[in-house]
C-alpha cells in the first residue's frame, strides 16, 4: 500500500519507470509517506542510516560501487543541511544521487513554524538540477509535478553525471497508506546524437507505424536549405503533415497554417479531436496560441517529441515523451535514412481539406482590409516584422509571396521593442523591409524613429484604432471604464513625430484614402522611409475578426446553436450582465 500524497506517488512511480531501486532512508516524520511506501514495495532495496551526513556518504559509496543512481530521503529542516558535505562530494566526483528533502507548508516559511527552513534550491551550485514540487490537487498539478521529477532524473547523467535535488512540500503530516496502485506516469526519454543505435531505431520504428504525425515548426530567424530538404523528404516518406506559421520561415511548398484553422475561439473541440495526431514533433522556438492551446486540451492522447539542440525539457503541449538533443536537420535526416516508405497522404489531406474550408471574404474598411492589402503584395525577398498579436493573427490568414523572411518578438510577446527590433533588421538588408504595428506598440517605442540608422527601404504600416484592440478581441473589455484602464483609449496621432524624423507620412481614414496612400507606400524606390497611419476603431476591428471566424469555421449544429444563443443573450442584456449571471451560476 502506498501513501495518499500524490507528489510521492509520482516520485515512486517514476523511480520504478527509471529502474532506480536503491534508497537510503533516514528516520523522520515528514518523509514517512515515502519511507513506508518504498519499504513495503519489493521493487526497492532500502537501507536505514539514521544520521543524514553518514547516510549521504553511504549512498555515495553505494552508488560508486553499483554504478547506479541512489535515492536519499530525509525529513525537513536541519536534517537536510546534513546532506551538504556528501552532496558536494558527489558533485565533484560526478556521482548520481537523488536527494529527496521533505518540506512543510510553503506558506509557513518565516512564520516560526517548527522544523522549517528555506530548502528550495538549498544545495545551490553543487547539484546538477534542483526542483521544488507543487502540491498536487488536479490534473494540471500532476502534469507539472511529473515534468519536474523527470527533469531532475534526466540530469543525473546528462553530459556527465552528479546529484540532483527534489524538494517535496506538504501542508501537514500524512500517515495514511490506502493506495493499492500507483498512478500511471510518463517517463521522459532523451535521445542524443551519440545515443545507442537501438534507441534511435526504436523511435523510428514507432514513426513508421504511425498514421498521423504532426510536425510543428516554431519561430526561427534562419532556416538552412538542408533542413528544408530533409523536412520535405520526411513528409514524403512518413505519414506526416507540417504545421507552421510565417515566423517559422520554412517557406515550404506544402504546409498547413494553424492560425487559419485552429484558433481556440471558434474551432470546435469535437472537430479538432478528429484531427488529433498520434505523434507531434516540434522544433524551433515559440509560436502563437492556436494549435498550442488546442493540443493542451488532450494531454496524454498523443506523444510529443521535442527537438531541442541543448536537450532542454519543453513540455509545450503537456504530452512530452521524448527529447531529441540535436538540431532539426540531423533529426529528419537520421529518420529519412531508415525509411523507404511513402506517405499515404490520408492525414495530410485531412488537415489540408480542413484548412481549405476557410472562406476569405472581401472586407469592409478595417484593420484587416489594410493589413491584407499590404501583406499579399509585399515583394519576394523582402522582410516583414509583425508587432505583435493582432498583426501576427491577421497576417497569417493571407498568402505571402515566396521567400519573405518574417520576424516577431514572440519570445516574450511584449510590445516594448518591436519598432527598434525591426529597424535593426531593416538596416541589415538592402531589400524592402515592412513593419505592421499597432498604435500602443508604436507609441511605446516611438523614440526609435529618431535612430540615425534608418534606411529608405523602411515601410511602416501603423494601425491606429485608438487603443489596445487585443482587449476587445480577447473579451477583457467590460464597459466604458475599460477604455480608460484596460484598452488605454486615446486620440493621439503619430503624424507630427513621424514627419519630424524625416519620414514620408501618409494617412487613411476609409477605403478610398487607403487605396490612394497604398500606391505610394508600396513603391520600391523612395528617397525617404515611408510611414502609413491607418485610422480605424478597435471595437469594430475586433468584431471584424470574429465575423471572419464565424464565416470561415466548419461548425456542427449543436455547437453553433450554443454559440448563437450566447451571442443573443449578450446582445439582449449586455455582456457585463451576462457575465454576472454566469458568475452567479458558478457560485463566484
Amino acid at each position: 500500500m502506498y501513501t495518499e500524497l500524490k507528489t510521492y506517488q509520482i516520485i515512486i512511480a517514476l523511480l520504478k519507470k527509471w529502474g532506480i531501486r536503491h534508497c537510503v532512508l533516514s528516520a523522520g516524520s515528514r518523509n514517512v509517506p515515502f519511507v513506508h511506501s518504498v519499504e513495503e514495495d519489493p521493487f526497492f532495496h532500502c537501507y536505514s542510516v539514521v544520521d543524514e551526513r553518514s547516510a549521504g556518504y553511504f549512498a555515495l559509496g553505494l552508488a560508486q560501487q553499483i554504478q547506479e543512481p541512489v535515492v536519499l530521503s530525509c525529513t525537513s529542516s536541519t536534517a537536510t543541511c546534513n546532506y551538504w558535505p556528501p552532496v558536494a562530494e558527489a558533485y565533484y566526483q560526478g556521482v548520481p544521487l537523488i536527494v529527496l528533502t521533505s518540506d512543510r507548508n510553503p506558506a509557513m516559511l518565516g512564520q516560526w513554524e517548527d522544523q522549517m527552513i528555506d530548502q528550495v534550491g538549498m544545495y545551490d551550485r553543487h547539484v546538477r538540477k534542483s526542483v521544488n514540487l507543487p502540491e498536487v490537487h488536479d490534473k494540471d498539478d500532476f502534469i507539472y509535478c511529473q515534468r519536474l521529477v523527470n527533469e531532475a532524473f534526466l540530469e543525473l547523467r546528462h553530459h556527465g553525471s552528479g546529484p540532483v535535488h527534489i524538494n517535496i512540500p506538504m501542508k501537514s503530516y500524512n500517515n495514511s497508506f490506502n493506495i493499492k496502485e500507483l498512478p500511471e506516469v510518463v517517463k521522459f526519454d532523451r535521445v542524443e546524437i551519440l545515443s545507442p543505435q537501438f534507441l534511435w531505431i526504436e523511435k523510428i520504428e514507432k514513426l513508421k507505424n504511425a498514421n498521423r504525425i504532426m510536425v510543428i515548426g516554431g519561430q526561427q530567424s534562419y532556416v538552412s536549405q538542408e533542413l528544408k530538404t530533409a523536412l520535405a523528404d520526411f513528409v514524403r516518406k512518413y505519414n506526416a503533415v507540417v504545421l507552421a506559421e510565417y515566423m517559422a520561415n520554412l517557406d515550404l511548398d506544402e504546409f498547413v497554417n494553424p492560425t487559419v484553422c485552429m484558433d481556440t475561439r471558434y474551432v470546435i473541440p469535437s472537430k479538432f479531436k478528429e484531427l488529433l495526431p498520434d505523434i507531434v514533433i516540434s522544433f524551433g522556438y515559440n509560436m502563437t496560441a492556436g494549435v498550442k492551446e488546442m493540443l493542451r486540451k488532450y494531454p496524454g492522447e498523443f506523444e510529443h517529441w521535442s527537438i531541442q539542440e541543448d536537450g532542454s525539457v519543453v513540455d509545450m503541449y503537456r504530452s512530452l515523451t521524448t527529447i531529441f538533443e540535436c538540431d532539426a536537420s540531423f533529426f529528419f535526416e537520421r529518420c529519412n535514412k531508415e525509411c523507404d516508405a511513402e506517405n499515404n497522404r490520408q492525414y495530410s489531406q485531412l488537415l489540408q481539406s480542413y484548412e481549405k474550408h476557410v472562406i476569405v471574404p472581401d472586407f469592409k474598411y478595417c484593420n484587416i482590409y489594410a493589413i491584407r492589402k499590404v501583406v499579399e503584395h509585399i515583394p519576394s525577398k523582402s522582410i516583414l516584422h509583425l508587432s505583435i498579436n493582432d498583426s501576427i493573427r491577421i497576417t497569417n490568414f493571407f498568402q505571402l509571396q515566396p521567400n519573405i523572411k518574417v520576424y516577431a518578438n514572440i519570445g516574450t510577446h511584449g510590445i516594448d521593442g518591436c519598432l527598434s527590433s525591426f529597424l535593426g533588421q531593416a538596416y541589415a538588408t538592402e531589400e524592402l523591409a515592412f513593419l505592421i504595428i499597432g498604435d500602443l506598440a508604436l507609441f511605446y517605442d516611438m523614440n526609435a524613429l529618431r535612430i540615425r540608422h534608418i534606411n529608405n527601404n523602411v515601410r511602416i504600416l501603423m494601425i491606429n484604432n485608438h487603443g489596445g484592440e487585443e482587449f476587445y478581441f480577447n473579451r477583457m473589455w467590460k464597459n466604458e471604464a475599460s477604455d480608460l484602464h484596460t484598452t488605454a483609449r486615446h486620440h493621439t496621432k503619430a503624424e507630427g513625430w513621424v514627419k519630424e524624423n524625416g519620414f514620408i507620412y501618409l494617412s487613411a481614414h476609409d477605403k478610398d484614402s487607403f487605396d490612394e496612400a497604398y500606391k505610394t507606400f508600396m513603391k520600391q524606390d523612395s528617397d525617404k522611409p515611408i510611414f502609413l497611419e491607418v485610422f480605424t476603431e478597435m471595437s469594430s476591428d475586433a468584431k471584424a475578426i470574429y465575423d471572419f471566424y464565424d464565416l470561415s469555421r466548419p461548425k456542427d449544429l449543436q455547437s453553433e446553436i450554443i454559440r448563437q444563443s450566447k451571442e443573443f443573450v449578450k446582445r439582449t442584456i449586455g455582456q457585463e450582465k451576462a457575465q454576472r449571471i454566469v458568475d452567479m451560476i458558478k457560485g463566484k
